[in-house]
C-alpha cells in the first residue's frame, strides 16, 4: 500500500531510523574488526549525510504543510534527536581517523554494541509511531533508558581503567574523549526515547 502524501513525515522518519540501524550495524562491525579506518570514516560520513537529507525533507515539508499528523514541534524535535544519534556515531568515527587510533579496545566494542541495540529499539519505536500504536512504543523507550544506563556504567568503568593503566598523556586524552563521545551518543538515543514519551503523553 502506498503511503499517503500527508504521511511524508512518518515515512521520512522511518527512513531515518532504518538508516541509523544500518549505520550502527556498520559501526559495530568495523569497531570489532578495525581494518581500514579511512574507509570506515568515509562510509559513516555517507550515512550521516543521508540522514541530513532526510532532515531537510522534513523541514521543507513542515514549511508547506498546514495539517501535520502530530504536533509540528514534536516532529521537528524528534527528527533533530534522530539526527543527533547518527551525528554522534559519525563524529566518533572521524576521531578514530584523526587520532590515528590503533585497534579499538573492549570498551569501545561494548559501547558500539549498546549503540547497535539502541538503534534497533529506535527503529521499532519509530515504525510503531507511524502506525499510531503509541502505547506499544513504551516498551522500547524503557529499553532505551536501560541501555543508556549501561552506557553510564561502562563510562565509569573504562575511565577508571584508563587512568589506572595508561601512562602516556596524549593516549589518555584521545581515549578519554572517544569514551565520552560514545557515552554522549548513548545519551542522544535516550533523548529520542524522551521525545517519544512526550509524543505519547500529548497524543494518548
Amino acid at each position: 500500500m502506498r503511503i499517503k502524501k500527508k504521511d511524508i513525515f512518518f515515512e521520512t522518519m522511518e527512513n531515518m531510523a532504518d538508516k541509523i540501524v544500518q549505520a550502527a550495524d556498520y559501526f559495530a562491525e568495523n569497531v570489532a574488526d578495525f581494518k581500514d579506518v579511512n574507509v570506515f570514516a568515509t562510509e559513516m560520513k555517507k550515512y550521516e549525510s543521508q540522514c541530513d537529507e532526510y532532515t531537510h525533507i522534513i523541514i521543507k515539508e513542515l514549511n508547506k504543510t498546514f495539517i501535520t499528523p502530530i504536533d509540528r514541534d514534536d516532529i521537528l524535535a524528534l527528527t533533530s534527536s534522530l539526527d543527533d544519534v547518527i551525528d554522534g556515531m559519525e563524529a566518533t568515527t572521524s576521531r578514530f581517523y584523526m587520532y590515528n587510533l590503533g585497534k579499538p579496545d573492549e570498551y569501545i566494542v561494548q559501547f558500539a554494541e549498546i549503540l547497535r541495540q539502541s538503534s534497533y529499539e529506535i527503529q521499532k519505536a519509530i515504525h510503531l509511531l507511524s502506525q499510531k500504536k503509541l502505547l506499544a512504543i513504551r516498551e522500547h523507550t524503557i529499553r532505551l533508558n536501560d541501555l543508556e544506563n549501561q552506557g553510564d556504567d561502562l563510562l565509569r568503568i573504562c575511565i577508571k581503567n584508563l587512568f589506572a593503566t595508561v601512562t602516556d598523556p596524549i593516549e589518555l586524552i584521545k581515549k578519554k574523549e572517544i569514551y565520552e563521545r560514545l557515552e554522549q551518543t548513548t545519551d542522544t538515543c535516550e533523548d529520542v526515547a524522551n521525545m517519544l514519551e512526550s509524543i505519547i503523553m500529548s497524543n494518548s
